[in-house]
């Protein structure tokens, strides 16, 4: 079992993986690179869900930050359907609002400390 420093250690290293792979998906969708913006969706999907089972119950904010994280993921599958042989620019919209969500629940995240 994990302490609490421990677990505020492991909050921080995802929100940071989830907020940087958000960042670079659509960095990556302004140059024009498919691949990449699918690549990094599909890992803000991953700490996204990492975030959801680590988001305690009795976390204040649960609702404000699981909500948002779930859109992230909802809207990484967009993007993973479509694939990455589309035009960047289709891959861009669902991108952008995922990246809006993981800014939601970061902000979330953070106002709970």
């Amino acid at each position: 079992m994990l302490g609490a420093a421990e677990l505020d250690e492991k909050l921080h290293e995802q929100r940071d993986g989830l907020l940087r792979n958000a960042e670079d998906m659509v960095a990556h969708g302004g140059m024009g690179d498919a691949k990449a913006i699918v690549q990094h969706c599909g890992e803000a999907a991953r700490y996204a869900e990492l975030l959801i089972k680590e988001v305690s119950i009795s976390h204040p904010d649960r609702e404000d930050t699981v909500v948002p994280l779930n859109e992230v993921i909802r809207q990484c599958k967009r993007v993973s359907e479509i694939g990455d042989h589309a035009d960047p620019g289709l891959l861009l919209n669902p991108a952008i609002k995922a990246r809006s969500a993981a800014r939601s629940a970061i902000r979330s995240l953070r106002a709970a400390k």
